[in-house]
Parts: structure tokens; sequence; C-alpha cells
């Protein structure tokens, strides 16, 4: 025979609905089915609280509405967690989001870059004959989008080094 368990949840706890509740303690969300804890996950990962409180409105333990309501998130953000939730299962909280291509580097213009910095020239010539920004072509190497300025050594003063 199954038993009743009174909703009693730990002091402190934000109240989901009548069975659910979560509580902060630290840098940790725990949730609570009663005065049992379900899960955790610490208060800065956002996928975990997106994940966990999608799979409560999938499964029927609490409602759109109630989990906006008890974390003050917009109702719209949930409907997107749940959403991804049904299309993407759990692995679609973790995944990084796709990179566009950019609007001034693209695949043409990132070629003709590169063919200019393996002949040699320095990045503001490069900028010059591409059209793109220094910045732009700096971050493109940062990424190994591109390859490496190589630095030529200048003129020393006086001959002496």
């Amino acid at each position: 025979m199954p038993q009743v368990q009174l909703p009693m949840f730990p002091a402190g706890s934000v109240e989901i609905n009548r069975d659910l509740a979560c509580r902060t303690e630290g840098e940790q969300v725990i949730y609570y089915n009663g005065h049992l804890p379900v899960f955790t996950h610490a208060k800065s990962d956002l996928a975990s609280f997106r994940l966990f409180t999608s799979q409560l409105i999938v499964q029927g333990s609490a409602t759109q509405g109630q989990v906006a309501k008890a974390f003050g998130v917009p109702l719209v953000a949930i409907k997107r967690g749940t959403k991804r939730y049904r299309e993407q299962g759990a692995a679609g909280f973790f995944v990084p989001k796709p990179r566009r291509e950019g609007t001034k580097l693209n695949a043409e213009k990132l070629e003709e870059a590169r063919a200019l910095l393996v002949q040699g020239h320095p990045l503001a010539v490069v900028s010059r004959q591409t059209g793109v920004l220094t910045d732009t072509l700096r971050k493109a190497i940062g990424a190994e989008r591109l390859p490496a300025v190589k630095k030529t050594k200048g003129p020393t003063r006086g001959g002496m080094r």
C-alpha cells in the first residue's frame, strides 16, 4: 500500500509545488521531493538547471508556470528549455552553440588573408588588401584559423644589439 508523504521541506526552501522544492546551500542548489534530496547542481550551472526543470515538466511533476514562478524566470525561457529537452534530450543542454561564419572574414577572405600571411606580409598590409580589420585578423590568428605572423628582425640602432 503506497504511503502518503507529507510535504515537509527543509527550512529556507523555495516551494515549486506541493511536492517539490529547492534550496541553495553555499554554491549548490538542491532539489527536494518532500524532505528527500533528488538532484543537485552548482549555482552557476545554468545547463543543469534547465535540464532538471525541463525533466520535471516533461515527466509531469511540475508545470511550466510553477517553475517560472518559483525561480522568477520568464515563461518563454522555460518553454524553450522544455522544447529543447523534448527534441534533443539531455545532451541538448550541453552541446556548444554552433559557430557562425563572420560577415567580414568569410571563407574567401580567410583564404586571401592566409595566402598573404604565408607570403610574409605584415598584418597591416593584409588588413588593407582584404578590407578586414587588424583586430579581426588577430582574433582569427588566436583561434588558429589563420597562421601566426612571422616577426622579422628590424634594423638596430648603431649596428649594436
